[in-house]
């Protein structure tokens, strides 16, 4: 049971950071497709990575 809630909050982090990059607006277009395409292709790795460095990088 534990591990399920670890994993439902896995994928709940993870949808939320995905909707986050797609609403939020960057410096530069091309760092929002990129954080799109690491989260997307490294879900946890991506994730963690966004929220510490990724969010310091918006407008």
């Amino acid at each position: 049971m534990f591990l399920v809630l670890i994993g439902l909050l896995c994928v709940a982090l993870w949808i939320w950071a995905l909707v986050d990059i797609v609403r939020s607006r960057f410096r530069e277009e091309s760092t929002k497709i990129i954080w799109c395409l690491l989260v997307v292709f490294l879900p946890f790795l991506g994730t963690i990575l966004y929220l510490a460095i990724g969010r310091e990088q918006k407008m």
